[in-house]
């Protein structure tokens, strides 16, 4: 069986960390890397992820995550936030990102860098909230997996109170908000649900070839 088929049978939903074990700063600094490098729309990078492991904050997020106990027992807590907005001044940081790690002429990337403004332009606030929120999900999809291959195991999470981790965390709403949870840590040895065997469509059903 291919790794990456390994990986993804072996993972599952911790429904309970052993809340003894930590992640390794050695390993932390390999999700963070994956997380760095996630694709994006136009390689705009929309998203803020906060780590947290103060056990103290965890506790606190436990309420706002409607009493999800994964949230207070794992060993870090990513959230991953969204870009409110979107305008000329990100476009240009990106640009001026894009000439100096490429070692390219700023003036032979202006006029992509139009062209994103135009695109942009064109949408409403909520428009783009909604846009980098779908980025969030290919974040988060890729977090998982990097968890999997490192046998950490991870909860993705939609179920929690925005506003109530705004404040909690001292995000500012004006420019970022909480899209989704993911507990990551190592599972618990009387987590009865890793022993269930994977529940999955068949082929026949999820794909078509034309």
């Amino acid at each position: 069986m291919h790794k990456i088929i390994e990986d993804l049978n072996w993972r599952y939903a911790a429904k309970k960390f052993d809340s003894t074990k930590s992640v390794s700063e050695k390993d932390l600094d390999i999700i963070k890397e994956s997380l760095r490098l996630v694709p994006s729309s136009y390689g705009l990078q929309p998203l803020k992820f906060i780590i947290i492991q103060s056990k103290n904050i965890l506790r606190q997020l436990v309420p706002a995550s409607y009493g999800q106990a994964q949230v207070g027992e794992a060993s870090h807590l990513i959230v991953l936030c969204a870009a409110k907005k979107m305008g000329d001044s990100q476009i240009d940081e990106h640009i001026q990102n894009t000439a100096d790690t490429q070692n390219s002429s700023i003036d032979k990337l202006l006029g992509y860098g139009n062209y994103m403004k135009t695109i942009i332009a064109a949408m409403s606030n909520e428009e783009v909230f909604t846009w980098n929120t779908k980025q969030a999900y290919i974040a988060l999809g890729q977090l998982m997996h990097t968890c999997a291959n490192l046998r950490i195991d991870s909860t993705p999470m939609e179920g929690f109170d925005p506003k109530a981790y705004s404040e909690i965390l001292s995000i500012d709403d004006n420019q970022f908000s909480p899209v989704l949870v993911c507990p990551i840590g190592y599972r618990d040895k009387d987590d009865t649900t890793q022993f269930l065997k994977k529940v999955r469509k068949p082929n026949a059903t999820i794909f078509e070839h034309k």
